[in-house]
């Protein structure tokens, strides 16, 4: 049994909301949504809320910083809760990916550098794919709280039309 912080990075704000940027908020809330897990607070700078999945102790958060200012949160909140580096898990949007792609990395990686293209809302004609990447996504920390980053990287890296 052990202590997981999954963060979903993404900008606040209604402006924001429905933009490429914050698919890791988006995440985050599906994930949580599937798991029952309900009762936000505001804490360190994030939305934050707690809960299991399977034996695993979940807290969830979502930043209030801008994406770029995320560590101001996230550290934090890693050290108020006690859960070591291993255990951090952040979901983001990567622009170097096709969207569809998911990637479980060993390390977390640089924030994005283009932002007009980040901060463009979701297209219409990408929403079908985007409910499956977020359930893809979902599935892929399920299996990283339950199975590890190994078997989570080759089972769920790749895109979603290559598991299909």
């Amino acid at each position: 049994m052990g202590k997981f912080l999954i963060v979903g990075l993404g900008n606040p704000g209604r402006k924001y909301r429905g933009n490429r940027h914050n698919i890791g908020f988006m995440a985050v809330d599906a994930l949580a949504a599937a798991h029952g897990i309900e009762g936000k607070t505001v804490q360190n700078k994030a939305i934050v809320a707690s809960g299991r999945v399977g034996s695993e102790q979940l807290i969830v958060a979502k930043p209030q910083t801008f994406m770029n200012s995320s560590g101001d949160s996230v550290g934090p909140l890693a050290n108020y809760y006690r859960i070591p580096n291993e255990n951090v898990l952040v979901i983001y949007d990567e622009l170097e990916l096709p969207i569809g792609t998911i990637r479980l990395p060993d390390w977390r990686r640089a924030a994005e550098r283009c932002f007009a293209y980040v901060l463009r809302d979701i297209d219409k004609g990408e929403q079908p794919e985007v409910a499956d990447i977020l359930q893809t996504a979902v599935s892929a920390v399920e299996t990283y709280l339950k199975e590890g980053i190994q078997l989570a990287m080759s089972r769920h890296n790749g895109t979603i039309l290559d598991k299909n």
